[in-house]
C-alpha cells in the first residue's frame, strides 16, 4: 500500500464540494483533507452527453475552485450525474419531479457518471468513472414513501444507493459502489497515486 498522506505531506489537501456523502469516502480513504466550499453554476453546454457532461462540470469546480489554492495545495473536484439514454437526470425541484424520475428509473438501467478533478496551481488531470445500476420495478407507494421520508433533492436521479430506496429497489450494479454514492475511490486512490 502506499501512504498517500505519507506522498502528499508537504501538501494540503482540499476537497471541493460541499457533499457530506463526498466528504464520508474522502475520510474512508484515510487521508487529511480540508473541504473548501465555494459556488458554481452547474449548467454545461446543451451539445454534450453522458462523460463529457460530468467531467466538464468536475473542471468547471476545478476552475472556479483555483482562485482559492495555493501553492502547495491539492483540489479535488468531482460531479456525479445520472444518465438514462439520451439524457441527464438532474437534482430534481420538488417532490413531483422526483416522483418522474424515479417512476423513469423504476424496472430499467441506468449509468452513473462521476467526473473528477484533481489540480493544484499548475497542473490538472481529470478522469470518469461509470457505473450501471439496474432498479427492480418500484411500486408508486415505495416512491412515495421513499421521498417523503428521504426527501432525495440534493441527489441526480432523486435517490441515493445508500438510503432505504437502494436498500430495496436495486437488483444490480456493474461498476464502482462509491462511484453511484458520488466519488470512485478505487479510480481516485490510483489517479492521487499517479499525480
Amino acid at each position: 500500500m502506499i501512504n498517500l498522506s505519507e506522498k502528499f505531506k508537504s501538501h494540503r489537501i482540499l476537497l471541493g464540494s460541499a457533499s457530506p456523502r463526498r466528504k464520508q469516502l474522502l475520510t474512508d480513504l484515510e487521508i487529511p483533507f480540508e473541504v473548501l466550499q465555494f459556488s458554481v453554476e452547474e449548467s454545461y453546454p446543451a451539445n454534450l452527453k453522458r462523460e463529457s457532461v460530468a467531467l466538464y462540470l468536475a473542471s468547471l469546480k476545478a476552475a472556479a475552485g483555483k482562485n482559492f489554492i495555493q501553492d502547495n495545495d491539492l483540489l479535488i473536484t468531482a460531479d456525479t450525474i445520472v444518465w438514462l439514454d439520451p439524457e441527464v437526470l438532474n437534482k430534481p425541484a420538488d417532490a413531483a419531479e422526483a416522483k418522474r424520475m424515479l417512476y423513469r428509473l423504476s424496472g430499467k438501467t441506468h449509468e452513473v457518471i462521476t467526473g473528477v478533478s484533481i489540480s493544484d496551481v499548475k497542473k490538472s488531470s481529470s478522469f470518469y468513472a461509470v457505473t450501471e445500476v439496474t432498479f427492480k420495478s418500484l411500486l408508486e407507494e415505495e416512491i412515495d414513501w421513499y421521498i417523503s421520508k428521504y426527501k432525495p433533492f440534493d441527489k441526480a436521479g432523486s435517490y441515493g444507493i445508500q438510503e432505504w430506496i437502494g436498500q430495496i429497489g436495486i437488483e444490480k450494479i456493474n461498476g464502482s459502489y462509491t462511484n453511484v454514492v458520488g466519488l470512485p475511490l478505487s479510480d481516485l486512490y490510483a489517479e492521487l497515486k499517479r499525480f
